[in-house]
């Protein structure tokens, strides 16, 4: 059984974000208190700063900097068997780390646990849109806990796109071999994880409640990975390894239209 003290929040952060103090008060006030740190690739004042303020250790990695590489030193921080990769910009709800710890110690060899997710948008909280709605139709067979051990099911729920949201992933160590992300993906990257995990044995563990907010604004690394079409490259990619070519291609051009609800 998994405790509150075998899991951390690993908090990447990167630039200067003027939303980083929010997310780390919402890893203060978990109702469940666990491990916190910030890793970054970019030190500067600003990040300084806001960890000095909060007294949560930071962490400054080394070698070139690289989403997959930044994501995986992060993991390399923690020395706890459960870990969250905490996104610079989001938030998340009081119960996120009570509800994984229920979720993790009541499933059969759990390989990752994931939340629902709502947006945060310049508007406010948005719980429900077309894009959501679908990424919840996606996972519904993974809601009651019978399918989530199977591969085929995990691997139908992604065929169509990645309807989990990364900051909502909790990942269990001891059940997963590292590296976790490899590197070339820029998007994708979680995706490409997603589908690694699908094909070792084990249980995708999930919480349809919303449990974390996903800030959706022009600034955002996904907005300039959309803009510069590197996101429709890669999602061609993964959804080639579910489908044929021509099938594949299909899909991602209406896949591809989705990505205007993003920025």
């Amino acid at each position: 059984m998994f405790s509150a003290s075998d899991h951390a929040f690993a908090l990447y952060t990167y630039g200067k974000s003027p939303y980083l103090g929010e997310c780390v008060e919402s890893l203060l006030s978990q109702t469940t208190k666990s491990h916190i740190l910030i890793s970054t690739s970019t030190p500067n004042e600003s990040i300084s700063s806001t960890a000095s303020k909060y007294g949560v250790k930071l962490f400054i990695n080394s070698g070139k900097p690289g989403i997959a590489h930044d994501w995986n030193c992060a993991i390399e921080h923690c020395e706890t068997p459960l870990i969250t990769i905490a996104h610079q910009d989001d938030l998340y709800e009081f119960r996120y780390t009570e509800r994984m710890l229920d979720k993790v110690n009541s499933s059969a060899r759990p390989l990752i646990f994931f939340s629902g997710h709502g947006e945060l948008r310049p508007e406010g909280k948005v719980t429900s849109n077309k894009l959501l709605n679908i990424k919840r139709t996606l996972l519904k067979p993974l809601e009651g806990g019978r399918l989530n051990s199977s591969r085929l099911v995990r691997r139908r729920c992604l065929s169509l796109g990645s309807p989990i949201c990364c900051p909502a992933v909790t990942y269990v160590m001891p059940n997963l071999n590292k590296p976790m992300f490899v590197e070339g993906f820029k998007s994708d990257l979680d995706w490409q994880a997603w589908e690694k995990f699908s094909r070792t044995e084990g249980s995708f563990a999930y919480d349809p409640e919303v449990l974390m907010w996903h800030r959706i604004h022009g600034g955002s690394e996904t907005s300039a990975l959309i803009k510069d079409n590197t996101r429709t490259r890669e999602d061609l990619a993964m959804l080639s390894l579910f489908w044929p070519k021509p099938v594949a291609k299909f899909i991602n051009h209406f896949y591809a239209a989705g990505q205007k609800s993003n920025g």
